[in-house]
């Protein structure tokens, strides 16, 4: 059950950098206090979205808690990098969020899962 609210967590809360990354290209400047609002205020579809993304990431909170209770430390923590490497890829298939495939990044998303498998490896003593 820890393991499924760890990868719970890591889900929304890639789905809530997702959602207000959107809303915020949507939304007009917050340089203009008055138009933010309006657009706030009148439920407009980024207005949704950015809400969406806030009680994901309230949810994703609740299922890090639940996670924390349920498994050491020093296996729950490292998944939370998984987050960087959903939300790259995903961001990358959304036309609207304007990301760029660069070799680097996908450098760096394989040291990141090069590092989890080193953490989850197993130890000779567990085989």
């Amino acid at each position: 059950m820890g393991w499924l609210c760890a990868l719970g967590s890591v889900l929304l809360v890639s789905a809530a950098q997702l959602l207000m990354k959107w809303a915020m290209i949507q939304l007009p400047a917050i340089a203009r206090p008055l138009d933010f609002a309006a657009a706030i205020l009148a439920f407009s579809p980024p207005a949704l979205a950015l809400l969406a993304g806030l009680f994901a990431y309230a949810f994703s909170m609740l299922c890090w808690l639940l996670a924390l209770k349920r498994l050491p430390l020093s296996r729950a923590y490292p998944l939370l990098s998984l987050s960087y490497l959903l939300v790259w890829g995903i961001a990358l298939l959304i036309p609207s969020l304007n990301e760029w495939f660069v070799w680097g990044k996908l450098a760096g998303g394989a040291l990141i899962l090069a590092g989890l498998l080193l953490i989850f490896w197993p130890d000779k003593k567990d085989r």
